[in-house]
């Protein structure tokens, strides 16, 4: 996957800085921009699978499925593992890794595999552990018991 990067103009953003504003726009307009196509096979998507903006990475939603087929598998541990190992390499595509997480959000459409997710979830990360919220959800794109987001920090 290439990443691309690029600087909003003023134009872009919306012209000169609206009275009121403070120099948030003005830094924003600075930082360079690093980002992450989604993962191949889904053809084009209208979303990033994460965005650097100088130390801060946003961490789009991730679901845990088998590369080959684009299918979830049935075993919610597998789903678990498969999600981790696709989290743990768009990070690593911005020079980050899991302990660089600071938070986490996990939706899962069965609140009952809490503790199986969290077995298999701690074994990604050292202490100490990133926030985290675990949110029950009525389901996920292609069946997806889990899908997780984010934000990290580098050199956190």
């Amino acid at each position: 996957m290439k990443a691309r990067t690029g600087k909003r103009s003023a134009a872009k953003r919306g012209g000169a800085k609206r009275r009121g504003a403070d120099n948030r726009g003005a830094r924003a307009a600075r930082t360079k921009r690093l980002y992450l196509p989604p993962p191949g096979g889904f053809g084009v998507l209208p979303f990033a699978s994460g965005v650097l903006a100088g130390d801060t990475f946003y961490l789009a939603g991730h679901i845990g499925f088998e590369p080959a087929t684009l299918k979830v598998p049935a075993d919610p541990d597998q789903e678990a593992r498969l999600l981790l190992d696709g989290v743990r390499a768009t990070l690593a595509q911005a020079d980050l890794a899991m302990d660089d997480l600071v938070f986490v959000q996990v939706f899962c459409t069965d609140i009952s595999l809490f503790e199986r997710f969290n077995a298999i979830y701690r074994t990604y990360f050292r202490e100490p552990l990133p926030a985290r919220a675990f949110i029950g959800a009525a389901a996920l794109l292609l069946g997806a018991r889990f899908e997780l987001l984010g934000v990290a920090v580098k050199g956190k």
